[in-house]
């Protein structure tokens, strides 16, 4: 679950901004600098992520990643619509495909064992190779845990909310869940009485 948590958290950061539009939380290297500090616990395998300084070339380097990453949510969730951020640039599945695996094996790793003197023993990825890109590093992490994610059991709960100005993917946890959370649960239902309303005033 940690792998879909993280790849998840990456494709949210395109978001609502509350004002009709879409928001991104990586426009600039102090917002991917903030999210990558936000998940140091989850990217283990990239060294220093706790006190990271992303760059320009950085940023673009993840937000191409992160690209490609929607554009196989949007595949996964298939035949129902994408995310409406995405439904007029998506890159091509096999471009998207191509990016994530070039990333992913960027970095080669090795298991590391950590064993602290209160806790239970964990095994943990650290790149392999003594001089490693830190921008290489994170975006090698983020796509392995894309193709961890993409490959696993959880993929199939994976969903586009469609309430009125929401832009998130979400894991269906029950049955019945058709949106991302309570609230645009609110703002669908209020906008479909409003349809009903002027369907009937017609």
């Amino acid at each position: 679950m940690a792998d879909g948590t993280l790849v998840l958290d990456l494709a949210l950061t395109v978001r609502h901004d509350g004002h009709g539009g879409v928001a991104d939380d990586l426009e600039h290297p102090e917002g991917l600098s903030r999210w990558v500090r936000d998940h140091a616990e989850a990217l283990a395998e990239v060294p220093g992520a706790g006190a990271v300084v992303a760059d320009a070339e950085t940023l673009t380097a993840v937000r191409e990643l992160r690209a490609a990453v929607r554009a196989l949510f949007a595949r996964a969730v298939a035949p129902a619509a994408p995310s409406p951020a995405d439904a007029r640039r998506l890159l091509p599945p096999e471009e998207a495909l191509a990016r994530i695996n070039a990333a992913a094996a960027a970095v080669p790793t090795v298991p590391v064992l950590r064993w602290p003197q209160d806790g239970e023993p964990v095994a943990v990825l650290r790149p392999s190779c003594a001089v490693t890109e830190e921008r290489q590093a994170l975006t090698a992490a983020l796509a392995r845990a894309a193709v961890a994610f993409l490959a696993g059991p959880d993929a199939e709960r994976l969903r586009a909310c469609h309430a009125p100005r929401c832009v998130r993917y979400f894991l269906k946890e029950h049955p019945r869940q058709e949106w991302c959370k309570p609230s645009c649960g609110n703002r669908a239902r209020v906008a479909r009485h409003h349809e009903r309303q002027k369907s009937a005033n017609r």
